[in-house]
């Protein structure tokens, strides 16, 4: 392998940071609207009220310029597997290319068929079929997020995989684990109730928009009383599956769990930080205060990480130096591990090429000794193992922090809703428009927690960024990050113009 200049791996991390943000604002949307929308064309077929049909087709007209928006961004994202990423994808291709090909198979092939059929099939096919493509988008999209995340969960923790050392390529030897890795599921469904909630916001905000306006009153109620039903439900799902995520990370990736609250000194019944400010003189080794203030939950990190009150929680500094009562080993034996696995490999291709057969038989053996931390051979020092703990930290806090407020607000507009209060409470109305914007903020910052917190890792333990790039200049991938800048900006500015302007022409009266 070669090693890759400083410069082009943070550009290359910037570039694909930016498309994945980026497309990260239409994703959830659509994951949770498709929904939002089945259930609404579920209660006209139902009923046979024209109201619902004409609330229907108002946020399926929405939903079709969100989901047109956001393929350039997808499309842009895999690309970049290729032009970035070429290294990334030679090594571990064989595995991550699957679940994405599945993907673009099945799920978005689904997808896109029947999303025709929905917007452009109303007077040419039945009520129960329209209904049926309906359902069929909603279950399209979200299986095309299930294969997207089934990839996202592998790079979390590497299962079902064998690497090969002629051809230093990691190889799938078992599908079914990698599609019931436990990372993997629990991710999923974090992730797209996540982007249920986001899409509940969506149609709370703009309808609360109406009745503040004193527009469309029936309308926006009747779409409040369904998106903070459905809301309500998916919040509290999501609560539970970020409790599974977090066990998971515990499990997994102990230093993005120290990360995530600021952890430098593990502890047993460990508390876990509600609201903190970070010391950003403090590190692993000095004696700093962790934190200027911090208002904890006493024993909360040990039971959100591992189910026990009592639990041990090893910090930054442990999983650094290592901790022999607790069976963590150091950071610095597993460099020196991982670069005996190095050199073994090179002695091993080096021999098999020279027809060296007992060289290479010693060779082999020596890295199948050592393989279990290769990937650490290829780090310069301990410290790089240690993520951005300021950023993986305020990001969690902000996820967790708004999530809350998401549930409450949904209990309140449906209780509302319930006692035919909405227009009342103009107040309310006005924290529900402006909650939408903290909505996307959960959801980039949920993403920043997930991949900012793995770093140094493309594929956790196994593969360093700075190995994952492709032999290409610096300034091509300068060069194309702002070239990306500026489109991905020019198409969410577009976005917001023409939802804008279908908000302000609104739905037809009832």
């Amino acid at each position: 392998m070669i090693e890759h200049s400083e410069l082009l791996v943070d550009w290359s991390r910037a570039q694909f940071a930016l498309t994945a943000l980026y497309h990260w604002i239409f994703v959830p949307l659509t994951l949770g609207l498709t929904f939002i929308v089945a259930i609404m064309e579920t209660l006209y077929v139902k009923t046979g009220d024209e109201k619902w049909k004409r609330t229907t087709k108002y946020w399926m007209g929405l939903l079709a310029i969100n989901f047109a928006i956001g393929l350039a961004t997808g499309i842009i994202m895999e690309f970049e597997f290729g032009t970035n990423w070429s290294n990334y994808s030679w090594i571990v291709g064989d595995i991550f290319g699957a679940p994405l090909a599945i993907e673009g198979l099945m799920a978005f092939f689904m997808e896109s068929t029947f999303f025709a059929i929905m917007f452009f099939g109303w007077e040419k096919v039945s009520k129960k079929k329209h209904l049926l493509s309906t359902w069929l988008v909603a279950i399209g999209s979200n299986l095309s997020a299930l294969w997207i995340l089934v990839a996202n969960g592998w790079m979390q923790h590497p299962v079902g995989m064998h690497f090969n050392p002629d051809t230093a390529r990691n190889e799938m030897t078992n599908f079914w684990a990698i599609l019931f890795n436990p990372n993997a599921y629990s991710k999923f469904l974090h992730t797209i109730t996540s982007g249920y909630v986001l899409a509940t916001l969506f149609v709370i905000s703009v309808s609360s928009w109406y009745l503040i306006k004193g527009r469309n009153i029936q309308f926006a109620k009747r779409s409040i009383m369904v998106a903070a039903s459905f809301g309500l439900i998916v919040s509290l799902f999501n609560l539970t599956t970020g409790d599974d995520s977090a066990r998971q990370v515990a499990m997994h990736q102990p230093m993005k769990l120290a990360a995530m609250e600021g952890l430098y000194d593990g502890k047993s019944a460990a508390p876990i930080v509600a609201f903190g400010i970070l010391n950003p003189k403090k590190d692993y080794l000095n004696d700093e205060e962790e934190f200027f203030y911090k208002i904890e939950i006493p024993e909360g990190l040990s039971l959100l990480g591992f189910h026990s009150f009592n639990a041990y929680v090893p910090g930054i500094k442990q999983l650094v130096l290592g901790d022999k009562e607790h069976n963590i080993t150091s950071t610095a034996t597993k460099l020196a591990i991982g670069k005996r696995a190095v050199n073994a490999l090179t002695a091993y291709k080096e021999a098999k090429k020279s027809g060296d057969e007992a060289g290479a038989v010693t060779a082999l053996k020596t890295f199948e000794a050592n393989s279990k931390y290769l990937g650490y051979g290829y780090l310069d020092k301990v410290e790089d193992v240690i993520p951005n703990v300021p950023m993986t930290f305020y990001a969690f806090h902000v996820m967790v922090s708004f999530g809350f407020w998401f549930i409450f607000l949904f209990i309140v507009m449906l209780y509302l809703a319930m006692t035919n209060e909405l227009e009342q409470k103009r107040w309310f109305l006005k924290l529900a428009l402006w909650s939408l914007p903290l909505g996307y903020a959960a959801q980039e910052a949920g993403w920043i927690v997930a991949e900012v917190g793995r770093q140094p890792w493309a594929i956790q333990d196994m593969l360093p960024v700075g190995m994952s790039t492709s032999q290409i200049s610096s300034g091509s991938v300068m060069f194309t990050f702002w070239m990306f800048a500026i489109l991905f900006t020019a198409l969410l500015i577009a976005e917001v113009k023409i939802m804008t302007k279908q908000i302000k022409i609104g739905p037809k009266e009832v």
